[in-house]
């Protein structure tokens, strides 16, 4: 009895003596695989720097209450220089800029050169930027310097130059600026290709006029289609205003990425920001840095997306490429045979998975190249041969503005639609060699867009010349199979598909 007692008590001192600790070792290694960024932040913060731009304005009219030629950055700086303290109400540290990328009003960073209340210069935008070489190049975005007229740069050691612009490319949103100085820590210069989901990634630059701040989070998606030109590299790293411009970088130190965007409700951060992929970036900068401009190649096309039901009506045996939804005539494009309605697969041998891509590709080729098209027409693939034109500004394409023709009456179709044949005359005037127009859209025809005045070219791989040959070729239609329409309205054409109503109905 007393044995098993003792042995009792021993099995509980050992337990209870082993409870303090097993937390803490727990512990201990969740915080040994956590990443350290310290000596990330000590090799590359010195690179990156603080950008904020004036505008000259003239010291007329009254603001707000406030004297002449005073608004809220001159107040802000008053307070600052003669109390030592921020504006009142205004969450910031002394010398802080309020505001964010184009639009805050900026500080002096520590320089002896901010203009006083009595200059015509007023600070329009604050953001970031990194170091490329010793000797002054700095890369930024475009939008934090538009429509500057000075731009300072301020260092890490609170030194502050104005800058000279050396070029901007709106279509990517870099640009470059230069500053006289030399022996300038560097940034390295990563790959972005090599980028993967779910890596650490760390941002530094000035959020709301914060210098020299750190951020850090994850990748978490590559290759994400905005709407714009690139395609960028999302993460959940904390992005304001004040950001843009800043590197995106991995934890080897290199950067990856230019912060540029973020998706928000509030106009702060929201957990998903964008960055620029620095590869693009840098053949950007370089001819910027050559050139003052960046030169681009274009084929003269519009085109649009192919979705799976587009792509399942045609055959495709997945939904990629670029349909090809309008030719500029006279143009590279045109000159090599490409029509609306084709499907671009391939430029060059290089596949194009979406309509995205195809702007990229050409656009990194040289003005002047001979290069591949690879299109599917009508259930079979064709190569093209172009010659790649430089891109030039962007046009707007007028409308067709005839007056439309009285409509025929006609009973309804297959696919809800009553068409009317086009005179010879009206054809030529809209560049088209076949067509027939809708004049009246109902069922599902409608309810896929289908409207009064757009033209049917084509019904699956079936050219359409005549509104009896429409009539007849839908009669026949198989109602449990998609069928593919091309259809062109004002100066675009597009693969519309649809379903055919049983005959029943």
């Amino acid at each position: 009895m007393t044995t098993f007692s003792v042995r009792k008590f021993l099995a509980a001192a050992v337990v209870a003596a082993c409870l303090p600790f097993a937390p803490h070792t727990a512990s201990a290694a969740s915080a040994a695989n956590l990443p350290d960024f310290t000596d990330l932040v000590d090799k590359v913060g010195p690179a990156v720097v603080n950008i904020r731009t004036t505008t000259r304005v003239t010291n007329s009219g009254t603001r707000g209450g406030l004297p002449p030629g005073m608004d809220d950055g001159d107040m802000s700086e008053f307070f600052r220089r003669f109390f030592g303290i921020p504006m009142p109400q205004s969450p910031q540290s002394p010398g802080v800029p309020r505001g964010g990328d184009n639009g805050g009003n900026g500080g002096s960073g520590g320089s002896q050169d901010t203009p006083d209340s009595n200059d015509p210069e007023q600070n329009s935008g604050v953001g970031s930027g990194f170091i490329l070489s010793a000797d002054g190049y700095v890369m930024t975005n475009a939008h934090v310097i538009d429509d500057a007229d000075t731009i300072y740069v301020t260092l890490t050691d609170k030194r502050e130059f104005k800058a000279k612009l050396i070029g901007v490319d709106d279509r990517t949103d870099v640009a470059v600026v230069k500053i006289s100085a030399a022996n300038l820590p560097t940034i390295t210069i990563g790959d972005s290709n090599k980028v993967r989901v779910g890596e650490w990634v760390v941002a530094i630059g000035s959020p709301f006029g914060l210098e020299n701040t750190v951020t850090a989070g994850i990748v978490s998606a590559k290759g994400r289609d905005t709407g714009d030109y690139l395609p960028f590299i999302q993460t959940d790293v904390a992005v304001n205003p004040g950001n843009s411009g800043g590197p995106l970088i991995n934890m080897q130190g290199e950067v990856i990425g230019i912060n540029s965007q973020i998706y928000s409700r509030t106009g702060g951060f929201m957990g998903i920001s964008f960055a620029i992929p620095i590869d693009e970036a840098m053949r950007v900068a370089e001819q910027l840095k050559t050139s003052g401009k960046v030169v681009r190649g274009r084929i003269a096309v519009a085109i649009g997306e192919v979705t799976k039901d587009v792509a399942d009506s045609l055959g495709l045996p997945k939904s990629q490429g670029a349909l090809v939804s309008s030719v500029e005539p006279g143009g590279p494009a045109d000159k090599a045979g490409v029509q609306p309605g084709d499907i671009i697969l391939k430029f060059n041998g290089h596949s194009v998975d979406t309509a995205t891509d195809l702007p990229r590709m050409v656009g990194d080729t040289k003005p002047g190249t001979k290069a591949t098209i690879t299109v599917w027409r009508k259930g079979q693939t064709r190569e093209l041969p172009v010659t790649i034109a430089e891109m030039q500004p962007d046009k707007t394409a007028k409308a067709d503005q005839r007056k439309p023709q009285a409509p025929k009456q006609r009973a309804t179709n297959a696919l809800g639609l009553a068409v009317s044949d086009i005179p010879a005359d009206q054809l030529k005037a809209l560049k088209l060699r076949n067509g027939v127009q809708i004049d009246a859209a109902d069922g599902q025809a409608a309810r896929v867009g289908l409207q009064k005045g757009d033209i049917v070219l084509r019904v699956g791989d079936t050219d359409i010349t005549s509104a009896k040959q429409f009539d007849e070729l839908t009669s026949h239609l198989d109602s449990q199979k998609m069928v593919a329409l091309l259809v062109r309205r004002g100066e675009n054409t597009q693969f519309v598909p649809i379903r055919p109503r049983s005959a029943q109905k």
